[in-house]
């Protein structure tokens, strides 16, 4: 097995993983972890198909990455403690 069909591979495992957990209520969709398991995944995935130049899903998973990125720097903002004024 070649170095991209592992990442590939890793990644997959990484969105699955938060896929199913989620579903079985095992992690909530809101949570740091399910975020970033979305978000290492997809930067996993996108690799992939950042070397297979295949577009579209160049697009799915940049868009993934994207929305999962803004979805846990929301989530770490919220929990970092706010300055006392």
């Amino acid at each position: 097995m070649n170095p991209v069909q592992l990442v590939s591979l890793l990644g997959a495992f990484l969105v699955l993983a938060a896929f199913a957990s989620n579903t079985f209520g095992w992690m909530n969709n809101r949570s740091a972890a399910y975020q970033l398991l979305n978000l290492l995944g997809a930067l996993g995935l996108g690799y992939a198909a950042v070397v297979g130049r295949q577009y579209g899903f160049i697009l799915l998973q940049t868009t993934w990455a994207l929305v999962s990125l803004v979805s846990l720097v929301r989530l770490l903002q919220t929990r970092a403690p706010q300055p006392e004024v």
